[in-house]
């Protein structure tokens, strides 16, 4: 199976495109140690989001590591964030700018093609077709798409990131109240540091997902792994830390799916 998928009864999908650790064993044999280590996995996110299945919400994640293609990027690879260092559709150096392959292995064009036919589009037809079957269940859904990312990340920005970085393209691909009841669930509980629509403005998903004039709504949220795991290998989940962070997402989904229902 190229994904993970489990269809819900309420008007909410859950992607996280960055969770898969596998890769091909004919991808494998052409990348560099340092690509074992999976460094840039958007880790343990399905257990961070393990109540979203009892609410109802249909979740659908990846199997293949983003080394192996980006989810969350554009078929054709255009830069999301124009101007600014980015890792590509088919990534050849980790966050770190370590080279992920052997010298003279990187991807030429066909196999960029190949992996778009064999492990990218599949996950985009199954998002595509959830989202318009809530739709017509519902009349009105929501694409929530999970991230996240080490809280210090030299190559893409200075400093700390901030705590919770909510992406809506701008207040694009969503509606405004929907970000706003969002937003205020976490701006409620005080402890986390926010950001909306910074250094994260929302992915490929987002962006072409969320349509909020035709009732699809789509935000994306990238935290800082620190709040729940270490950063460092073997990158442990920390489920004492991890206390505190479950249940402000379990409330802002809540609101989100409140505000989507109503």
């Amino acid at each position: 199976m190229e994904f993970r998928f489990k269809a819900g009864t309420v008007p909410m999908l859950l992607s996280m495109p960055h969770v898969g650790t596998d890769i091909p064993d004919e991808v494998a044999h052409t990348l560099a140690p340092c690509a074992r280590a999976l460094a840039d996995t958007d880790w343990h996110l399905t257990r961070l989001y393990d109540f979203a299945e009892a609410l109802g919400i249909s979740v659908l994640s990846a199997r293949w590591s983003r080394y192996v293609i980006d989810l969350n990027r554009p078929p054709e690879d255009t830069n999301l964030y124009p101007g600014m260092d980015t890792t590509g559709l088919c990534p050849v150096d980790t966050f770190g700018r370590e080279s992920l392959y052997l010298p003279g292995r990187e991807p030429g064009h066909a196999e960029v093609e190949r992996r778009l036919a064999r492990h990218w589009r599949p996950y985009h037809d199954q998002l595509r077709a959830e989202l318009d079957r809530l739709l017509a269940l519902h009349g009105r859904v929501l694409l929530w798409d999970a991230h996240s990312i080490a809280s210090t990340v030299p190559r893409f920005f200075e400093g700390r990131l901030p705590d919770l970085n909510f992406g809506t393209a701008e207040g694009k691909s969503c509606d405004p109240g929907l970000q706003q009841a969002v937003v205020d669930v976490a701006r409620a509980h005080g402890r986390f540091s926010i950001a909306v629509n910074g250094r994260f403005k929302g992915g490929y998903i987002t962006r072409h997902y969320g349509r909020p004039h035709e009732n699809v709504h789509a935000i994306q949220l990238e935290m800082c792994q620190c709040l729940y795991m270490d950063e460092a290998p073997p990158f442990a989940y920390r489920p004492e830390v991890a206390a505190e962070i479950q249940p402000l997402l379990a409330q802002m989904v809540g609101a989100a799916l409140e505000w989507v229902r109503t």
